[in-house]
């Protein structure tokens, strides 16, 4: 149990007892100097009980004071508390609180489009998703990560017509003059050049050609086809761009996906339950079919379109039955960029009128904008878009090259994760590669520095001795370290990573603090000092751990 919990498990007890009332207090961590918790327990009762607040504070400090505890009421009936030191020490060992034990969890992040590189969107939603899978996995659930992409669709179709206008037609043997290195670039390119070809107004030939191609890749599916020259482009190309996939994934050391869903895996899904459900959750319109969202203060989408072929939003429907058989799960989270709010509440609601209760069960988290140097958002359409691996580069670079490969790696992995990591979710992000690299402030290699610090010295001795008493600077770094469950459970709760990254940053300032004044190898308290700086080197791997961050052996 969480030091914060006993305490409010002490409040509850008093209160009931005192004042025959049953509330769970509200306790909160103050600055130091007011103690080392805090509850406004008392203005909580107040009314019901016809009471001052004052009073009822002061009750309750008086029952603390009697349990060992030093206590005392600020302002208008706060009960500030300190704990003894040996109760503060006893709570040094991290214990994960395991709320989320027996529940199967789906974390959905990245899904990258086949035929198009991965950009700095998909980069920031591999690495939160990342993070948030590995914080719900320590609150004791099973998790699986799952992505999901656009394999089938316009954005396939413009790149198939590109791929083959370059081919000169249907030759998938010229597809091995392509060198491998180049094979990314070679179909992001293709993309782009079936993109634009699609949005001119007077290319109507290409669009047409473009709109069959789309046709063809659904019935290509559909029929089991993998041997005419057609398809094998198509599953060629796709395979280079799963490769792709895992090769990014492999370098930014997230953990694995357990299922990868194309959407030519779940749109026969979607587009027979969307048809099932006509006319009681969809409509026909103009030869489509169409969930209208108003009623629900929505806005109405199609899920079929007047071709026959099924949309995002039908795929999006199949995906999530799919998951449902799959995984069974009690709650999915969605990551993907703000751009798909509305979107996804339209689909989600739709679903829920088939399935009801499964939009209780989602959690749709979303990223901003990621800007870089010259502030525009980026767009694949256009071919200006900014990719994974450019971003991943540029930190490499101003890393720079020590001699030693593996630690430069885990320094620009952890400026990346961290950088990323840092901002609350939902704002736009101005990523600065330099300052992620600094060794000052707020970064990823500071927090690394900071625990090749302490496990430098920890080498220097092997004197480790429990506490029983805590000078100033001592009790500083203790109180510190026993709120990183606290921290944890609010990152969890929240959804929100930098909650973990601010106190990292936080307790590592209070470390700092505490070494300036606190000689640790040769003190007469060497042992016990070197136990608060064990702690504290445990609690930083942990944070850093969860945040997918390795530290070197050396800085």
């Amino acid at each position: 149990m969480k030091l914060a919990d006993k305490i409010a498990k002490v409040v509850e007890e008093i209160v009931a007892s005192n004042f025959k009332v049953k509330i769970v207090p509200q306790i909160t961590i103050p600055e130091e100097q007011f103690g080392d918790f805090t509850s406004n327990v008392a203005m909580q009762i107040a009314g019901k009980l016809q009471k001052k607040p004052y009073e009822i504070a002061e009750s309750i400090a008086n029952s603390l004071q009697n349990l060992g505890y030093e206590a005392s009421v600020a302002g208008p009936g706060f009960v500030n508390i300190r704990v003894q030191d040996e109760e503060l020490i006893d709570s040094l060992v991290n214990q994960p609180d395991r709320q989320l034990e027996g529940q199967s969890w789906v974390v959905e992040y990245s899904c990258p489009n086949y035929f198009k590189e991965l950009h700095a969107g998909h980069l920031y939603q591999t690495l939160f998703g990342d993070v948030i899978a590995r914080l719900i996995e320590r609150a004791g659930a099973d998790v699986h990560r799952v992505t999901f992409g656009a394999d089938v669709g316009l954005s396939a179709a413009r790149a198939i017509w590109g791929i083959l206008q370059f081919l000169g037609g249907e030759y998938p043997e010229k597809l091995a003059e392509i060198p491998v290195e180049e094979r990314t670039k070679f179909i992001a390119s293709r993309y782009v050049d079936g993109a634009k070809a699609d949005s001119v107004d007077n290319d109507e030939k290409a669009q047409k050609e473009i709109a069959e191609i789309n046709k063809r890749i659904y019935e290509m599916h559909a029929s089991g086809d993998t041997e005419s020259a057609f398809a094998r482009v198509y599953f060629e190309c796709r395979g280079w761009c799963k490769d792709y996939f895992l090769r990014l994934y492999e370098m930014l050391k997230v953990d694995e996906f357990e299922k990868y869903y194309p959407e030519s895996s779940t749109e026969r899904r979607g587009k027979e339950t969307v048809r099932a459900n006509l006319p009681n959750v969809f409509k026909e319109s103009d030869g489509a079919i169409v969930f209208e969202g108003e009623q629900f203060g929505l806005h109405t989408r199609v899920f079929i379109n007047s071709a026959g072929l099924p949309t995002y939003e039908a795929k999006d429907i199949g995906l999530i039955l799919i998951e449902k058989d799959d995984f069974a799960f009690d709650r999915r989270v969605l990551v993907t960029g703000n751009e798909q709010a509305e979107y996804m509440k339209v689909v989600w609601r739709a679903i829920d009128q088939i399935e009801p209760g499964v939009e209780a069960q989602m959690t749709h988290l979303t990223n901003g904008i990621i800007r870089f140097g010259d502030g525009k958002k980026m767009s694949s359409r256009l071919g200006n878009v900014t990719s994974a691996v450019d971003v991943v580069n540029t930190v490499r670079e101003l890393v720079g090259d020590s001699g030693d490969k593996d630690r430069d790696e885990k320094i620009a992995l952890g400026a990346l994760k961290y950088e990323f990591m840092k901002y609350r979710l939902g704002g736009d992000i101005a990523f600065d590669p330099q300052e992620s690299v600094s060794l000052q402030g707020n970064s990823g290699p500071y927090l690394q520095y900071a625990l090749v610090r302490a496990r430098s010295i920890l080498s220097k001795s092997e004197m480790r001795a429990k506490p029983t008493k805590l000078d100033s600077s001592e009790r500083s770094l203790a109180r510190a370290l026993v709120q990183f469950e606290e921290k944890i459970q609010e990152a969890t709760r929240d959804y929100q990573p930098h909650v973990l990254c601010t106190y990292l940053y936080d307790l590592a300032g209070i470390f700092n603090k505490f070494y300036e004044v606190s000689r640790v190898v040769g003190d007469e308290r060497e042992a016990q000092r070197l136990y608060l700086v064990e702690s504290y080197s445990n609690t930083l791997y942990e944070g850093l751990k969860l945040l997918g961050i390795e530290a070197p052996e050396k800085m």
